[in-house]
């Protein structure tokens, strides 16, 4: 009887200065194209679907685009989830948060910058928690939901880029794709972060950060569920063992 033997894999390939600048340039352009979405559409009245397209297209974009470089997390919650799974080191993976951080913070700014009067109105695009829509306002729910979606998202980066049987091919469109969805169901309830750098930038452009350890809290366990879960079931129990390089693309 043979034995199928599991191995963590350790990073596919070494990080620096090229796959940082990636991660901050990415999670600029992806924080200054949603937060000005919200910020220019404050004028005109609230689209919902664009706002979840406008999600999908720019990260699927953006994984194409960087992908390669820096594995396009453009997330400290992805970032986080990888580490736990060995695929990204200890070191790089702080470097990846901080750049991320920035990143969302420039974004937000030059949305500042650029549409300050017509983003006024919606705080540059920071989120917040709906209580006509969520149940009671109760920022508990608002956490379940922040974790619910990046779940979703995280579930996606995992079956189409972790797993070495996914469609890496598809993996920009079908992250995308999962981050709109999420985007559709929660964005009206908690604003749908789902990222703490997201959630960092237009909160310092506004000056807002009311409930924000629940933008990050949330994200962190949503996606940390979803890559120990898809792991587990899908991966392990399988003996299916990620060892390309693609690992590292997530969004």
């Amino acid at each position: 009887m043979s034995s199928v033997e599991v191995v963590v894999i350790e990073e596919p390939e070494p990080r620096g200065l090229p796959a940082f600048v990636a991660e901050a340039i990415g999670t600029f352009l992806l924080v200054f194209f949603i937060c000005g979405f919200i910020s220019v559409a404050s004028a005109g009245g609230f689209d919902l679907a664009g706002l979840a397209l406008a999600h999908a297209f720019v990260l699927a974009v953006l994984i194409y685009a960087l992908g390669g470089t820096s594995g396009a997390h453009f997330n400290p919650a992805v970032t986080f989830a990888l580490w736990s799974l060995k695929k990204i080191s200890t070191p790089n993976a702080i470097v990846y948060v901080i750049c991320q951080l920035v990143g969302g913070i420039l974004g937000a700014l030059v949305v500042l910058l650029l549409f300050k009067d017509v983003g006024d109105a919606v705080n540059y695009g920071a989120t917040a928690i709906n209580g006509q829509i969520l149940q009671h306002g109760s920022v508990w729910l608002a956490l379940l939901a922040e974790a619910l979606g990046t779940f979703m998202l995280m579930w996606a980066i995992m079956g189409l880029a972790v797993n070495p049987r996914g469609e890496a091919a598809l993996a920009g469109l079908g992250i995308g794709a999962a981050l709109g969805v999420a985007v559709m169901i929660f964005g009206p309830a908690t604003g749908a972060g789902l990222n703490p750098a997201r959630w960092l930038g237009p909160a310092v452009a506004s000056g807002r950060f009311d409930d924000g350890w629940l933008y990050v809290v949330g994200p962190l366990v949503g996606a940390l569920a979803a890559a120990l879960v898809y792991r587990t079931f899908m991966l392990e129990e399988r003996g299916l063992v990620p060892q390309r390089p693609k690992d590292e693309l997530a969004g």
